[in-house]
């Protein structure tokens, strides 16, 4: 259950993080306001707050780890939102970090 909480904390974070970078680039980037931004912003601040409810206690190795999730789910955003279509690198690269996050967070530690 504990990797199960772990797992649901690291998607929550990336649809916070992924989608207030979104709400922000479309205030700024494609003049869609102020409103687009400051949304964007408060997600941000959200994400700040959601990895501090991860079972494990070490900081570093949460974020170390998440960073592969932000990976992965900024290509998934962008070909939900956005329309993109990821290469076999982009696929492999992806791949890649969440294996690293597998690694990191849940190898058997001692």
């Amino acid at each position: 259950m504990t990797v199960m909480r772990s797992l649901v904390l690291f998607a929550l974070a990336a649809l916070a993080e992924i989608g207030g970078a979104w709400l922000v680039w479309q205030g700024v980037r494609e003049h869609r306001g102020v409103w687009f931004v400051a949304a964007g912003v408060l997600a941000l601040g959200a994400y700040g707050f959601v990895a501090t409810f991860q079972p494990d206690a070490n900081f570093g190795r949460v974020l170390a780890a998440y960073g592969g999730v932000f990976v992965a789910g900024s290509l998934a955003w962008g070909m939900v939102v956005d329309g993109f279509r990821p290469d076999r690198g982009d696929v492999a690269g992806a791949a890649i970090c969440l294996l690293g996050v597998l690694v990191i967070m849940y190898a058997p530690r001692g």
